[in-house]
């Protein structure tokens, strides 16, 4: 009946941000260009999903703030990227230049193995790696 498909962030720099998600595999599938150029929209697809970036030439811009406490703020905050191994994944970031150095794979409360990044505007962006629901000898 439903499914998910898309969500939304605004950015301060569009070619950064599309940069940035393109390493992930995300692929620029529709625009939008206001013809005043006081904004633009993006569709930047990855399987099914959709994600929607948003720049404005009067963006509100609000100061990141640490996970833990970004977390206690309502409303969404981070999009979840799924993948087959966790390690080599963040050995692949670091290396990059894309996580931080002290970036650590961490086991979170419902089970799954995850660790963050921000993309160029302070978004989170979790990595996960979860097995928790795939079938044994298929």
């Amino acid at each position: 009946m439903y499914r998910v498909h898309h969500t939304a962030i605004s950015v301060s720099n569009m070619e950064k941000t599309l940069q940035f998600y393109s390493r992930f595999g995300f692929v620029e599938v529709a625009s939008y260009e206001d013809p005043d150029g006081n904004f633009s929209v993006k569709h930047l697809k990855l399987g099914d999903f959709i994600l929607e970036v948003f720049w404005f030439k009067e963006l509100n811009k609000s100061k990141p703030l640490p996970l833990w406490e970004d977390l206690k703020n309502s409303g969404y905050r981070h999009i979840a990227l799924q993948v087959d191994n966790i390690y080599e994944t963040l050995d692949l970031l670091k290396a990059e230049g894309i996580a931080e150095s002290q970036t650590e794979v961490q086991r979170g409360k419902t089970g799954i193995l995850y660790f963050f990044i921000r993309d160029p505007d302070g978004n989170f962006v979790e990595i996960v790696e979860d097995k928790r629901f795939e079938r044994k000898g298929e």
